[in-house]
């Protein structure tokens, strides 16, 4: 079972919270795949975080650059297992949903808190992954970071 953690985005996007997790995903020593909900929104992340300021340098690829296994960020609209990359850890954004969540040792929920049907999406994704035996957190942007309420 994955340990899954619900970000509950309230004082930015993922374009200013996604960078920030992910540097701290490489400095873990972890790669990451960045499920995207569309081909639009990866394009946009991808413009993010060559643009990112903290951390400043977040090596990635997606599948129009090519070469998956030597990217330590993937970021993709496709739910494959295993990994292109071979991450262990997944970021679902924009509702993204996984078919393959026992294929990671950490799955991260970003969710928009200013979005009344992303909380009620996410909250479903919580009984769905709860009714499954996963283990579960929930984590809250404040205005120092990351707040764990559950």
């Amino acid at each position: 079972m994955a340990e899954i953690g619900f970000y509950h985005l309230t004082r930015s996007g993922a374009e200013q919270a996604l960078p920030v997790l992910l540097g701290r995903t490489l400095q873990a020593g972890q790669r990451a795949l960045v499920l995207c909900g569309s081909a639009e929104r990866a394009a946009a992340l991808d413009t993010a975080l060559w643009l990112s300021s903290q951390p400043d340098w977040l090596p990635h690829g997606t599948p129009q650059s090519g070469d998956a296994d030597l990217q330590p960020i993937w970021l993709t609209t496709e739910d494959t297992s295993p990994a292109p990359n071979a991450a262990r850890f997944l970021f679902l954004v924009d509702g993204a949903q996984s078919a393959h969540l026992d294929a990671y040792e950490r799955v991260f929920d970003l969710f928009d808190g200013r979005d009344e049907a992303a909380i009620a999406a996410a909250r479903g994704r919580w009984a769905a992954a709860k009714q499954a035996g996963h283990t579960l957190a929930y984590w809250q942007q404040t205005e120092r970071g990351w707040q764990k309420k559950a």
